[in-house]
């Protein structure tokens, strides 16, 4: 601590301004990084994977939901809410959600999945995740 106060005194004597901004911009680039170099890491191509078509998803959203045993095919369009349009229950919501994770390849977690109660929101979710294949 004396040894910087004397430093400091030392270079206040003799007028000369220690080169802070030149220490930040160094210290910036060796210990802070960039948010290209953040972006590049964390969402590099063999780690984030691909999103898949949105209308492809729909289409696969859509053929699950047909497929669902309780469920008449005539009901179901784009825009039906599981319960209110379909007449599903939360069991049979939860088997819906379990056939999507079996179709797409993926694990949806319980409180995303607790989220998805219309074909609508199972393809916005679905189509925006880079796991489903």
């Amino acid at each position: 601590m004396a040894a910087a106060s004397a430093r400091a005194g030392l270079l206040k004597h003799l007028r000369v301004r220690p080169a802070v901004s030149g220490l930040r911009t160094i210290l910036h680039r060796s210990v802070v990084p960039s948010m290209t170099n953040v972006f590049h890491r964390f969402f590099s191509e063999e780690i984030k994977g691909t999103f898949l078509d949105k209308s492809e998803v729909s289409d696969r959203v859509i053929s699950v939901v047909k497929a669902f045993e309780k469920i008449e095919p005539s009901k179901v369009t784009p825009k039906a809410h599981f319960q209110n349009d379909l007449g599903l229950d939360s069991l049979d919501s939860v088997e819906i959600v379990m056939a999507f994770e079996e179709e797409f390849g993926f694990e949806i977690p319980d409180n995303e999945a607790d989220k998805i109660t219309s074909i609508e929101l199972a393809v916005d979710f679905i189509a925006s995740h880079p796991q489903a294949k």
